[in-house]
């Protein structure tokens, strides 16, 4: 470790040589604190959402929906963490990012969102709530990340929900289309696979 201010300090786990906001496609993984099992669990191979879950579901989606340089690859919520994969497009814009604050106004820029019949069910509160946006300067994964797990949190924490996000997330850049797609199945197998996951632990 080194030092900054004369106090240690841990090294970031973002490459350094890597322009994260100038295009490329990762890899993600976030993992819930102390991997605690706030997303939901898996039963006879299937993924059952708890509201935490739906809440992680649902805003992994609307990021490109306010967010216009990324595309969305696979994704899977998992117990314990998230796996996601996202495109992004090489520009020197900026955009406005995907966070949603907790004010509710009568005008401006709203974004509803969008719930299946399923997910309305487990969380009611949500379905008729109009959120604003907020800017979140620079495209970059950290950026981008960061916006998105405050959107969960906060919604979390508004409707009681017991949540929490590790600090940091891996990110894998991916180079070429057979790492994609071995990378891509990972991700559509990982339920299935759960008890051989890395991040396999019982409640």
């Amino acid at each position: 470790m080194s030092k900054f201010k004369k106090q240690y300090r841990i090294e970031s786990s973002r490459a350094s040589w890597w322009n994260y906001a100038g295009g490329g496609t990762y890899f993600i993984t976030i993992c819930t604190k102390n991997k605690e099992h706030f997303f939901g669990k898996i039963k006879n191979n299937k993924m059952e959402l708890s509201q935490c879950g739906v809440l992680a579901n649902v805003f992994w989606h609307e990021i490109k929906n306010h967010t216009k340089n990324v595309e969305m690859g696979a994704f899977v919520v998992m117990p314990n963490h998230i796996h996601g994969i996202l495109k992004l497009k090489p520009t020197d814009i900026v955009e406005t990012g995907h966070a949603l604050s907790l004010q509710c106004r009568n005008n401006g820029p709203f974004e509803k969102t969008p719930l299946s019949s399923n997910e309305k069910s487990k969380v009611p509160s949500i379905q008729n709530t109009h959120y604003r946006l907020r800017n979140i300067g620079k495209n970059s994964v950290s950026s981008i990340i960061g916006s998105y797990k405050s959107a969960v949190t906060k919604h979390a924490n508004r409707m009681g929900i017991a949540n929490g996000w590790q600090t940091r997330f891996h990110d894998h850049i991916i180079r070429n289309d057979e790492e994609y797609q071995s990378i891509n199945n990972y991700i559509e197998s990982n339920v299935m696979n759960w008890k051989d996951d890395n991040f396999f632990e019982t409640p």
